[in-house]
């Protein structure tokens, strides 16, 4: 198992073989956190493009177009994280590697509003920067994969089988690029290759043996990228209501969109950290890929809340077509999305019903639903974004009074088994 050089003595070339899975003190890196910060660039114009749409009621190809986004920032950091969790040297190819990685990222965001634009007129998808971005990173990994095949022949089927289905998906990428169809066979040919970039992983970890990522960093990692997405929100926050203060100056309204901004972010923050992730993962390693994947709605719910407090100040401002009812649903959605998965994600680590958890989940859902109510019944839009703030402090105040000790239970007796 390879481990990392001490301070002082550089980062020469070293052999790229599996790290220990088991290794208690393994952290993120500073350079998977300087990693992560080209995520916020690719969050940002996918949440700001689709607040767009969302303001012009221009519902459906909104979604669409945030969805082929998401998709594609969220796999492009999933299968890099899992592979520096098994393989990370952090010798200067390694380095240089995720550098260039970056810069594909900063690409792929580049191309987001070209692809906006084109899936709002809705003749054909216009990716080619982003998947000019897609195959920069891809590409890289690929060349990562062919290292580990060379230098660690333990592991050199995993390795090739990984670096089969990427490329498999890249030439499918780079081909729908360039044929440029109608937008709704390429939708639906996107649709595969998503599948394929997913089942790689899926394949390679339960049927050929799997790679030594390590239990507690990939949480640890899952936890920092939903963090990097939470900061979306706040500067969603804080872009649209400087722009509302800047033409009308401050307003009750404009006060409420802060609060809600700040109020969700912390609630959605803690509410996400109550899953007992690692201590699974570490117990159950096959549970790893789908935990791993339901991250991508999870990630998306939070960039569209951003979205959502974008378009409630544009409705404010009279600058959006959507309305009221619209933009207290923009916000509402996501955040039921968000505790949806979550829900679903604590139910399928510890692969048990909780009827606690269940009461928890359907008062959230409740209040979410009293806000576009209430905005329904003419209520003004503050009062519906205060009731959305409150959703997740359902989850919170359950937990931290009483769902802390049926986790603790739960989980004793999931370890026990």
């Amino acid at each position: 198992m390879t481990q990392q050089p001490p301070a002082g003595h550089g980062h020469r070339l070293r052999r790229m073989v599996g790290r220990d899975p088991q290794d208690l003190r393994r952290a993120s890196t500073p350079l998977e956190l300087l990693f992560d910060l080209a995520f916020v660039v690719a969050f940002g114009q996918a949440a700001d493009q689709f607040s767009h749409l969302l303001a012009a009621d221009h519902v459906t190809a909104g979604l669409g177009a945030f969805a082929f986004a998401m998709f594609a920032i969220c796999c492009a950091w999933i299968n890099f994280s899992w592979f520096a969790s098994a393989f990370d040297t952090d010798d200067w190819f390694f380095r240089v590697a995720t550098m260039v990685q970056m810069v594909g990222v900063v690409v792929l965001a580049l191309g987001i509003p070209a692809m906006f634009a084109s899936v709002e007129q809705g003749d054909h998808l216009d990716n080619g920067v982003m998947v000019a971005g897609y195959v920069v990173i891809r590409v890289v990994l690929v060349t990562l994969w062919v290292r580990v095949a060379v230098q660690d022949p333990a592991r050199r089927r995993v390795a090739l089988t990984y670096a089969g289905s990427v490329t498999l998906a890249q030439v499918g990428w780079v081909v729908l690029a360039f044929a440029r169809p109608p937008l709704v066979p390429v939708l639906i040919a996107a649709v595969i290759l998503f599948v394929i970039e997913l089942a790689g992983p899926s394949v390679v970890e339960a049927r050929i043996g799997g790679t030594p990522w390590n239990a507690g960093h990939i949480a640890e990692r899952y936890g920092l990228l939903a963090i990097i997405a939470l900061g979306e929100v706040l500067l969603g926050t804080v872009t649209s209501v400087a722009a509302l203060v800047n033409s009308d100056g401050w307003s009750v309204e404009a006060t409420l969109v802060v609060v809600a901004g700040v109020g969700l972010t912390f609630g959605l923050w803690w509410s996400y950290f109550i899953l007992p992730s690692a201590e699974i993962l570490a117990r159950y390693r096959r549970r790893a890929v789908t935990w791993g994947n339901s991250h991508i709605f999870i990630y998306a719910s939070i960039a569209a809340t951003g979205a959502g407090l974008h378009v409630a100040s544009d409705v404010i401002a009279g600058h959006a077509k959507i309305g009221i009812v619209g933009a207290v649903l923009s916000i509402a959605i996501p955040v039921l999305v968000f505790s949806i998965m979550l829900f679903l994600l604590y139910t399928y680590l510890l692969q048990m019903g909780d009827p606690f958890h269940i009461g928890l989940f359907s008062g959230t859902v409740a209040v979410l639903a009293g806000a576009v109510v209430l905005a329904a019944l003419g209520a003004p839009l503050g009062i519906s974004l205060i009731l959305i703030t409150f959703s997740p402090i359902v989850i919170v105040l359950g937990y931290e009074i009483v769902g802390h000790r049926h986790t603790s239970a739960a989980l004793n007796q999931v370890l026990r088994d």
